[in-house]
């Protein structure tokens, strides 16, 4: 018994150790993406350390990873496009496999939506699960995301999904019995982004269209960093579906917030949110249960 105990406490340190050194060393965007739409449309920069994204009135532009995973952490530092961008949409997702047939896909979004010139860009935040969304929220952002990179990350593991930006937490989505059935724990997602014209709705609802005089729109990642689970299913469940608890992304502390993280989403919620989709009474008249749960 005390080898076994040696021996998990010891996987567990080189774990903590692999993680700090992923940290201290950022990715290269080859390491675990490709660029799956409109190679044209793309730039990789700076030794590969730093891809550029370009919508023009031909077409947008996207990439995705290379891997599905059942629960982890991603991040990237993304730089918005400047100036007039009204119905541009800026997406950074986890989706499970979806094709033009599938009903019961799994999702967690970010979706950076563009305004007209001295309007903010919007945050818009998203769950799926089994195809079933509705769950937006939206802020606006307490920096110019156009003037200099920031970090967008995720968390998902068995307790919650976090959505972070720079660090701090703007959202949580906690399973709990109450979520269990909307909360997403067996379809692996793979993570994408890419930018596209959402003219249509991404703009008061649509009324502010693209000026393609002010095309192309680009947006710019660096920083790319994935400590997951990678799981190209239907091949069976690696060892981490089972161990996640070896990982410092599934450890207690990131069951929940820390008193740091609370207070950071309290004062981001408090001073930044501009919709969320538990207070559109006129959208869901009867409180939808999960509504009610905090968020720690």
């Amino acid at each position: 018994m005390m080898s076994l105990w040696r021996e998990s406490a010891f996987f567990i340190a080189m774990v903590f150790i692999a993680h700090a050194l992923c940290a201290a060393q950022a990715q290269l965007f080859n390491q675990n993406f490709f660029v799956g739409w409109a190679p044209q449309n793309t730039l990789l920069l700076n030794g590969g350390r730093t891809i550029n994204l370009k919508l023009d009135n031909n077409s947008g532009s996207g990439f995705q990873s290379k891997n599905s995973y059942l629960h982890g952490y991603w991040s990237m530092s993304i730089k918005l496009p400047v100036g007039y961008s009204a119905g541009v949409v800026v997406a950074y997702y986890l989706s499970s496999l979806r094709t033009a047939t599938t009903t019961n896909w799994d999702e967690v979004d970010f979706e950076f939506l563009g305004n007209v010139t001295g309007q903010p860009w919007i945050l818009q935040t998203n769950i799926f699960t089994s195809g079933q969304g509705g769950r937006e929220e939206r802020i606006f952002l307490w920096f110019d995301p156009t003037k200099a990179y920031h970090t967008y990350s995720v968390l998902w593991n068995d307790h919650q999904i976090v959505w972070y930006v720079d660090s701090k937490p703007i959202r949580v989505y906690r399973n709990t019995p109450v979520t269990s059935a909307t909360y997403p724990k067996l379809k692996a997602m793979t993570l994408y982004s890419s930018i596209w014209n959402g003219d249509d709705w991404a703009t008061r609802g649509g009324l502010d269209k693209i000026n393609w005089a002010f095309a192309p729109f680009t947006a710019s990642y660096s920083n790319f960093n994935i400590d997951a689970c990678p799981w190209n299913q239907p091949s069976s469940a690696p060892a981490c579906v089972s161990n996640s608890r070896f990982f410092w992304w599934d450890q207690p502390s990131k069951w929940t917030l820390s008193a740091s993280e609370r207070s950071d989403y309290t004062n981001i919620r408090k001073r930044y949110i501009v919709y969320d989709y538990c207070k559109d009474f006129a959208r869901y008249p009867t409180p939808l249960p999960y509504c009610s749960v905090r968020p720690w």
